[in-house]
């Protein structure tokens, strides 16, 4: 299809001078340009095709970016960035130095939040409301478009409850089509159903928050969602549009599998079918080797709970959820309450592996600390996703945690170098510890073909040795080890080096630390993640407190945010790959 009203519009003025006929094509010729971009460079898909119409009416009623649009996640907002002024930047998606796949502040005017994380759209929105309330005006609009899954999260549940008080001019809009990378899960989700079906006897929801509520209607209908939005837009105070969606729509095999084609990965734009992969033997990704392993002890130890806040795909807990689905809890989107849920389970002798992606219990601070570390509660935390994980960029990177948990009383905190280490730290934990501990693995595949060991049990706090040397001691921690022994055999002669991966950052092993510091001149640790509070700071702690001169030399995530780019580009641009780490180490013998 020739693009010729895209190309056409050079600004947002272009496309509210369209006549209404027009933005039909308009529609095809966005979600066509969509399908192409993500099929040969990847990306998010499935949410964007599902909102073009929602997309384009937004801006044709509203006076974007004085009216301020925050989209929450942002998964879905690519073709907001197309008709925004990035159409011509848009094959850089998610590519190094290029635009982010998430709306940010930095990049657009018309990015008025950056988002990455969902149910934060509805706070910032009010909040933006409150401000223009007080600067007197009262004509700027603020829409905030959340999915069904976010707006389950508590989070936007305190704007709702907030903004139902403030007679500000904030619009919500739920797009609503029953996914957000899983199924939606919960009581709300059989809610919605019920809105849906007309079958819904108790008073709305929202109106009991004194919104303004209006639908549900059909999101794709594009003359009847202008003609809604255009009578809201007169409307004072909050004001809530259910509009019913298709994830995917527009593209037959994204509506049929919608959680595949969340993120499909490259794929054919003309067929729409994803490109046959090659059978090769691999190395398992880490999430399933965590999602077997989880099974397989399940099935020894009675319990044994899994629980994920709504990524029992991305997380592999999906294996539990279909051999053992009475012990395996999708919570939505939730972390508080999926930590504290984990720590009420272990208070009544279960042993719950709560599954969180390291950026995501971020947002569960507190109650790590107050529900599970300070009553000493043995949670198993596997955080899926630690270290650098790509294309998804700042919000995304697992590269605090270190940092943030290991100031918490009672915690254990545990990197395994590989698969097999993954599979014995569950099966140690699950033995019946008597405190917390998190597990933080990476994203992407593992190392080894043969991962599926034996279970044996490894001793809490206790390093490891790989490399015996004389005169410099690595000391690394998860799998970055891998790097380490690769940059090593790049060099000739590695006499001088040790290689220790010390696995426990909490409790260290202090023995094997003693006789390091009094053996080798030079110290080097490495980590895939935050070199402040992190791994290093640890081994420098331990430096200080024990008067040893050693000269320490500490390597991992600077203390700034890294943007978007495969893992290796990040890595390179840090200095973190193998290649680099052997010249960083040769020039340290020369």
């Amino acid at each position: 299809m020739h693009k010729k009203l895209l190309n056409s519009i050079g600004t947002l003025e272009s496309l509210r001078n369209l006549k209404q006929e027009e933005l039909s094509l308009l529609t095809k010729e966005l979600r066509t340009f969509i399908i192409e971009a993500v099929a040969a460079k990847a990306g998010h898909l499935g949410a964007s095709l599902g909102v073009v119409e929602l997309t384009i009416a937004i801006h044709y009623v509203f006076n974007t970016p004085k009216d301020e649009l925050i989209w929450d996640v942002g998964h879905q907002a690519y073709g907001h960035k197309i008709l925004t002024g990035r159409k011509d930047l848009f094959d850089t998606n998610r590519q190094k130095n290029g635009i982010s796949g998430f709306p940010k502040r930095s990049e657009s005017v018309f990015d008025s939040f950056g988002v990455g994380h969902s149910s934060t759209s509805i706070s910032a929105a009010l909040g933006m409301a409150v401000a223009s309330k007080l600067k007197g005006d009262l004509k700027k609009q603020h829409i905030a478009v959340i999915g069904d899954a976010s707006i389950a999260s508590g989070m936007a549940f305190e704007g709702l409850n907030h903004a139902g008080v403030t007679n500000c001019n904030l619009l919500v809009i739920l797009n609503d089509n029953a996914i957000g990378i899983d199924p939606s899960v919960g009581a709300l989700k059989q809610y919605f159903t019920n809105v849906k079906k007309g079958t819904q006897k108790q008073d709305n929801i929202f109106e009991a928050l004194n919104f303004d509520y209006s639908g549900p209607i059909d999101g794709h209908n594009l003359p009847l969602l202008i003609s809604e939005l255009n009578r809201l837009k007169n409307v004072n105070g909050p004001k809530f549009l259910h509009i019913i969606t298709t994830k995917g729509k527009g593209l037959r095999q994204a509506e049929e599998n919608q959680v595949t084609y969340h993120a499909p990965g490259k794929f054919d734009p003309k067929t729409g079918d994803l490109y046959n992969q090659i059978d090769s033997i691999q190395p398992p990704k880490f999430q399933d080797v965590f999602g077997y392993t989880i099974v397989e002890l399940a099935h020894q130890n009675k319990n044994i709970i899994g629980i994920t806040p709504a990524m029992p795909t991305g997380s592999s807990l999906k294996y539990m959820m279909e051999k053992i689905p009475e012990r395996a809890f999708d919570v939505g989107i939730a972390e508080q309450h999926a930590v504290t849920f984990a720590a009420g389970l272990a208070t009544q002798g279960m042993v719950p592996f709560c599954n969180i992606y390291s950026t995501f219990l971020q947002r569960a601070y507190d109650q790590v600390i107050h529900d599970v570390a300070i009553q000493s509660l043995p949670v198993i935390f596997c955080l899926d996703r630690a270290g650098l994980v790509g294309e998804d960029g700042a919000t995304h990177h697992g590269v605090f945690d270190i940092a943030y948990l290991r100031c918490i009383p009672n915690l254990i905190i545990f990197a395994p170098r590989n698969e097999i280490e993954l599979r014995n730290i569950m099966y140690t934990a699950q033995l019946g510890l008597k405190q917390p501990i998190a597990i933080r693995y990476p994203r992407g595949r593992g190392f080894n073909i043969e991962w599926k060991q034996p279970f044996s049990k490894i001793k809490i706090g206790k390093g490891y040795c790989l490399k015996k040397g004389t005169k410099t001691a690595i000391l690394s921690i998860g799998s970055i080890a891998q790097n380490i022994t690769k940059a090593l055999e790049l060099i000739e002669d590695t006499t001088l080096f040790s290689h220790f991966d010390m696995r426990f950052v909490k409790p260290l092993d202090l023995e094997m630390l003693h006789d390091i510091f009094k053996s080798h001149e030079t110290i080097v640790t490495i980590e895939d993640s935050s070199i402040k509070g992190g791994f290093g700071s640890a081994i420098a702690e331990f430096s200080a407190e024990h008067n040893y001169t050693n000269k320490i030399i500490t390597k991992g995530i600077p203390d700034t945010f890294i943007e978007h780019g495969t893992i290796l580009e990040l890595q390179q641009s840090l200095h973190l790959d193998p290649k680099s780490l052997s010249l960083f180490l040769k020039k340290m013998t020369d």
